[in-house]
C-alpha cells in the first residue's frame, strides 16, 4: 500500500515538472525564432542601403526602384501556408541615354557598377514538414484517445493551471504526509479532534474562497469545491467509519452542506459546484443508510433534491445537472423498486412517482424558456422523451400488468402531451417542444387501445390512427409522421392476424368485430391511398391501394366463407365484384387514377370465371340466387361504364370487352343447361352452346350502336378487336365441333338444314361476311378465298362423315375410317369437289381453283392407291375407283387444262387436242 501510495505522489508530481519542462521548450522555441527574424531583417537592410545610392540619379527615368517595389510586394503568407522557394532577381534593364538632338548641358555620367547583392537566404525548413499528399488528405477525425490525451493536455494548458496543478500536488503531498504521520505514531489525537481539525480546515478554505471569487474565479471555484467534498467525506467518517453522530444529525448536515453547494453554485453561475451538490446529495442515502430501508424517507428525500434541482433549473439553463438528478432519481427508483417493492407499498410509493414525474415533466420546459433566441431549436431530447417512458414502465411494475388501468394511465399521459403540445404551440419559447409532446401523445393513446381492447379491435384503431398520420405528415410535408402511419397499418394487420389466431368465431355476419377490424383496415389503406394520390406520390398511393384493395377482397371472402352455403357464394361473389366495381368508377368519377379504371374493369371480367362457378354450384349461371346476382351485375355495370367513358383510356376497351363476353357467356352456358334437360340429339345442346355467340357476332357486324350502350361513339375505337375475338371463339369453336355427330332428334337428321350444321354454317357465313369487309385485318382479307376454301372442305367432309353416321349406320368413332362406305363417301365427295374445282376455275378462268381441285383429286388418286385398294373386294370400293375414273374422264373433256389467263383462248393447243 506504502509503494502505491508512493508512485501515486511520484506521477502526481511529475506532471508539473514536465508540464514546466514543455512550456521552458516553448519559451526556448519562441526567442530563437525572433532572433533569426532580427537576423533576416538587418541583413535585407544592409542590402538596399547601397543599391539606393547608385540609383538615386536615375530615379526620375527608371520609375520606381527595387526598394519601392520590395516595399510595394504583398505580405509574407501566413506561417500556415506552405514555404515558396525565393525567386531569381531579374536583370535590371540599361540606364535611360538622351537622343542626340537634345542639349547635353554636361556629358553623361557613366553609371558606377550597383555592389553586388548578398546571395539569397535559404528558406527556412519548418520543423515538421508534411508531404504533398499529407496536405491534399482531409484531416482525419481524432480517435477516443486522441481526444482523450487532447483533454488532458488542455485541463494542464487552460484555465488556472497553477491551481489545478498545486491542488494535485498539494492532496498528493497532505496524503503522503499524513500517511508518514500515522506510520510515525505522530497522529495520537483522539478522532473527534481530528476529524475537527479537518472540518476547520475546509470551512477556513471555503470562506477563503468565497472572498476570492470575483478576483479568482478559477481558484476560487476550485477551493469552495474541494472545501465541500471534504466536509462530505468528514460527515461520512464520523457516522460510517467512526459512529461519532447518528443518521439523522449525519443526513441533515449533508442536506446542509448540499443545500449550501446548490446556493453557491446559483450565486455564483458555476455549474460544477452544483453537479458536486446534487452528486453528494444522492450518494448521501447511499453512504449513510443504516439497512432499515424506509422507503419513505429516502423517496422524500430524493423529493427535496428533485425541488432544489427545479429551483436551480428555474434559474440557470444547466442540461448536465438535470440529467444528473434524473438518472440518480429513476435509477435509484427502479433498483429499490425490482429489490424491495411490494403490493403493499403502493400507497406510500405512487406519489413519489407522480412527484418526480412532473418534477421532470417542467424541468425540460424550464430549459426551454431559459435557451436563448438562437438556441430555441434545442430541446432536451433525454427528459423529452426518457421521463414519460421510465415513468410509464415504473407505473407498469407498481400496477403488476393490469391492463385496464395501464390503459387509463396512457390514456391519461396522452391527454396530458396533447394539451401541453397545444398549449406551447402558441408560445415562440416553447414551439421546439410542440411536436414532440403531440408525437407522445399519439404514442400513448395508441398504446391505450391494445392495453384496453382485444386484439381486433386494436387493429381498428390502429388503422385508422395510420391513415390519419399518413395524412397528416403529408399535409405538414414531413416523412416521420408518414412513416409511423405505415408502421401502425402494419401492427393493424398483425393484431388483425393474432386476433384470429385467438379469438372465437363470429355468430352474426357482417355486425362482428373481425368484419369491422379488416373493413377499417381496408379503408385505412384506401384513405391513405387518397392522401397521397393527392399529394402527387402516384407509387406509394398504388402501393396503399392494392393493400386496401386484398384486405377488401379477402374480408368478403372470410364473411363468405363463415356464413354462405357452398351453392350461393358464387352469386354472392358475382354481387360483391358487381358492387365493388361500381364504387370504384364512382370514385374515377370524382378523381380519375388508372388503377380504379382497372379495378372496374378487372370486376366486370370477374363475371367470366364466376358465371362458370355458377353452372357448378346449380347447373346454370341464372340459377338459386344468380338471377339476383346477374340484376345486380346489369345495373352495377351499366352504371360503372357510363362513369368510365368520358376519361378512362384503353382499360375502358377491356371493361367492355368482359361486360360484352359476360351476357352471351351466362346465356349459353344457361341454355345448353335448359336443352341439355329434354331428350334430344347433341346438336341441339351444341347449337344452344353456340348460339348466344353468333347473335353477338351477328349484332357487332350488323348492330354495332346496340351493342355499343351506354358507351356511344367511343365503342369504334375497340369495336374490331372485340368482333374478331368473338369470330375466333365462333371458328375455334366450329372446327371442335366438327368432331361432334350432331344428332337432330326427335327430328330426323338431314344433312346441311340439322341444328349442328346450320350453326357451322351459320358461322361460315359470318366469317366470310367479315372476311370481305373493312373490319377484318388486310392480310387476312388477302386471303379469304383459300380460307373460306379450306373451312368448307372441313365443313362437308365433317357433314359426309355424319351421314354415313346416321344413314348407314356406321359407329361415331375412330373406327369407322377403316369401313368401306365411310372410304367411298369420302373418295365421291371429294373427287366431286375436285371436279368442280377444275371445271369453275377451267369456266371461270381461275387458275388457282383449277390448280386447287387438281391438288385434291391427285390426295383421292393417292388415297385410292394407298386405302381404297383394300376395298376392292367389295362393291364399294369397286365402285370407288369407277367413281374416280369416270369423273376424271369428265374433267378431261370439260375442263382439260388449266388458262393461262383470263384473257386466253378456250381452245386446247394442237398438241393437246392429238
Amino acid at each position: 500500500m506504502a509503494g502505491l501510495v508512493t508512485l501515486l505522489v511520484l506521477v502526481l508530481l511529475a506532471v508539473p515538472v514536465l508540464l514546466i519542462v514543455a512550456l521552458v521548450s516553448v519559451s526556448g522555441l519562441k526567442a530563437r525564432v525572433a532572433m533569426l527574424e532580427a537576423q533576416v531583417a538587418a541583413l535585407s537592410s544592409r542590402a538596399a542601403a547601397p543599391r539606393a545610392t547608385a540609383e538615386a540619379d536615375a530615379e526620375a527615368d527608371q520609375g520606381p526602384t527595387l526598394g519601392e517595389l520590395m516595399r510595394a510586394a504583398p505580405a509574407a503568407p501566413p506561417p500556415s501556408a506552405a514555404p515558396v522557394a525565393p525567386r531569381p532577381l531579374e536583370p535590371e534593364p540599361a540606364p535611360f541615354e538622351p537622343a542626340a538632338s537634345e542639349p547635353a548641358t554636361a556629358p553623361p555620367r557613366a553609371a558606377e557598377p550597383a555592389p553586388p547583392l548578398p546571395p539569397p537566404l535559404p528558406t527556412p525548413r519548418p520543423i515538421f514538414e508534411t508531404s504533398p499528399r499529407a496536405q491534399v488528405r482531409a484531416p482525419s477525425r481524432p480517435d477516443p484517445i486522441e481526444r482523450m490525451v487532447g483533454a488532458v493536455k488542455r485541463w494542464f494548458t487552460e484555465g488556472n493551471v497553477p491551481v489545478k496543478v498545486g491542488m494535485l500536488v498539494l492532496f498528493a503531498g497532505v496524503a503522503a504526509l499524513l500517511k508518514y504521520a500515522t506510520d510515525q505514531g505522530w497522529m495520537r489525537f483522539p478522532i473527534e479532534l481530528r476529524l475537527t481539525g479537518i472540518a476547520l480546515a475546509a470551512l477556513a478554505g471555503l470562506v477563503f474562497g468565497w472572498r476570492q471569487r470575483e478576483r479568482k474565479r478559477a481558484f476560487a471555484l476550485g477551493l469552495q469545491g474541494g472545501a465541500i467534498g471534504v466536509l462530505l467525506l468528514t460527515v461520512f467518517a464520523a457516522f460510517k467509519l467512526y459512529g461519532l453522530i447518528e443518521a439523522g444529525p449525519a443526513f441533515a448536515l449533508s442536506i446542509v452542506l448540499v443545500a449550501g453547494a446548490g446556493v453557491l453554485a446559483v450565486r455564483q453561475n458555476a455549474i460544477a459546484l452544483a453537479l458536486l451538490g446534487i452528486f453528494a446529495g444522492f450518494m448521501a442515502p447511499i453512504w449513510l443508510s443504516t439497512g432499515q430501508g424506509n422507503h419513505v424517507a429516502l423517496f422524500g428525500y430524493y423529493a427535496v433534491l428533485n425541488a432544489a434541482i427545479f429551483v436551480i433549473a428555474w434559474w440557470r439553463p444547466w442540461r448536465a445537472l438535470n440529467l444528473l438528478g434524473f438518472v440518480f432519481t429513476f435509477g435509484i427508483g427502479t433498483a429499490w423498486g425490482v429489490l424491495r417493492y411490494r403490493s403493499a407499498d403502493f400507497a406510500t410509493t405512487e406519489p413519489f412517482l407522480l412527484l418526480f414525474f412532473a418534477f421532470y415533466l417542467l424541468i425540460p420546459i424550464l430549459y426551454a424558456w431559459r435557451q436563448a433566441a438562437e438556441r430555441r431549436d434545442f430541446i432536451d431530447g433525454c427528459l423529452v422523451f426518457g421521463t414519460p417512458l421510465i415513468a410509464f414502465s415504473l407505473q407498469a411494475g407498481l400496477l403488476e400488468g393490469e391492463r385496464m388501468p395501464l390503459a387509463f394511465c396512457a390514456l391519461g399521459l396522452a391527454a396530458l402531451y396533447a394539451a401541453l403540445a397545444a398549449w406551447l404551440k402558441r408560445r415562440a419559447h416553447f414551439v421546439a417542444l410542440a411536436t414532440p409532446y403531440a408525437l407522445l401523445a399519439v404514442g400513448f393513446a395508441t398504446l391505450a387501445v391494445p392495453l384496453a381492447l382485444s386484439a381486433q379491435t386494436t387493429a381498428c384503431v390502429f388503422a385508422v390512427e395510420g391513415a390519419a398520420l399518413v395524412w397528416l405528415g403529408l399535409r405538414q410535408q414531413r416523412l416521420l409522421p408518414q412513416l409511423a402511419g405505415l408502421a401502425l397499418q402494419l401492427f393493424a394487420a398483425a393484431g388483425f392476424a393474432i386476433g384470429i389466431g385467438d379469438g372465437a368465431q363470429p355468430l352474426t355476419a357482417v355486425f362482428n368485430a373481425r368484419f369491422m377490424g379488416a373493413l377499417l383496415i381496408a379503408l385505412a389503406g384506401f384513405a391513405s391511398a387518397w392522401s397521397y394520390r393527392r399529394a402527387q406520390h402516384r407509387n406509394p398511393a398504388l402501393a396503399y391501394y392494392l393493400w386496401g384493395l386484398i384486405w377488401w377482397c379477402g374480408n368478403a371472402w372470410g364473411e363468405f366463407d363463415r356464413f354462405l352455403l357452398a351453392d350461393v357464394r358464387a352469386d354472392a361473389w358475382l354481387a360483391f365484384v358487381a358492387l365493388s366495381a361500381w364504387l370504384a368508377a364512382e370514385t374515377f368519377r370524382r378523381m380519375p387514377a388508372r388503377a380504379l379504371s382497372w379495378t372496374v374493369a378487372a370486376g366486370l371480367f370477374a363475371a367470366l370465371p364466376l358465371a362458370f362457378a355458377q353452372e357448378s354450384a346449380h347447373l346454370h349461371p341464372f340459377g338459386g340466387y344468380g338471377w339476383a346476382a346477374w340484376l345486380v351485375y346489369a345495373v352495377a355495370g351499366v352504371r360503372a361504364l357510363r362513369c368510365l367513358r368520358d376519361d378512362a383510356g384503353g382499360e375502358l376497351g377491356f371493361a367492355h370487352t368482359g361486360w360484352l363476353w359476360a351476357w352471351p357467356l351466362a346465356a349459353s352456358l344457361s341454355l345448353h343447361e335448359f336443352v341439355g334437360r329434354a331428350t334430344v340429339g347433341d346438336g341441339w345442346t351444341w347449337a344452344a352452346l353456340a348460339l348466344p355467340f353468333l347473335l353477338m357476332a351477328a349484332a357487332l357486324q350488323w348492330r354495332p350502336n346496340a351493342v355499343a350502350l351506354p358507351l356511344a361513339a367511343r365503342f369504334h375505337q375497340w369495336r374490331g378487336v372485340v368482333q374478331g375475338l368473338f369470330l375466333f371463339a365462333l371458328m375455334l369453336g366450329a372446327i371442335v365441333l366438327l368432331g361432334q355427330p350432331g344428332g337432330s332428334a326427335p327430328l330426323p337428321w338431314l344433312p346441311l338444314i340439322n341444328p349442328l350444321d346450320l350453326i357451322q354454317l351459320a358461322v361460315l357465313a359470318l366469317f366470310a361476311y367479315w372476311l370481305a369487309s373493312p373490319s377484318a385485318p388486310d392480310d387476312l382479307r388477302a386471303r379469304r378465298v383459300p380460307l373460306l376454301a379450306a373451312a368448307g372442305f372441313a365443313l362437308i367432309t365433317a357433314i359426309t362423315l355424319r351421314a354415313t353416321h346416321h344413314w348407314g349406320g356406321v359407329p361415331w368413332d375412330g373406327s369407322m375410317y377403316r369401313t368401306g362406305l365411310v372410304q367411298t363417301s369420302l373418295t365421291v365427295v371429294w373427287s366431286l369437289l375436285g371436279v368442280l374445282g377444275w371445271v369453275i376455275g377451267s369456266r371461270r378462268g381461275q387458275r388457282g381453283l383449277w390448280l386447287a381441285g387438281a391438288v385434291l383429286m391427285a390426295v383421292v388418286l393417292a388415297k385410292l392407291v394407298f386405302v381404297d385398294r383394300t376395298h376392292l373386294g367389295n362393291l364399294l370400293g369397286i365402285a370407288s375407283f369407277i367413281a374416280y375414273g369416270l369423273l376424271c374422264t369428265l374433267v378431261g373433256y370439260l375442263a382439260p387444262a388449266p388458262p393461262a389467263s383470263r384473257d386466253a383462248s378456250a381452245d386446247p393447243p394442237p398438241e393437246m387436242q392429238a
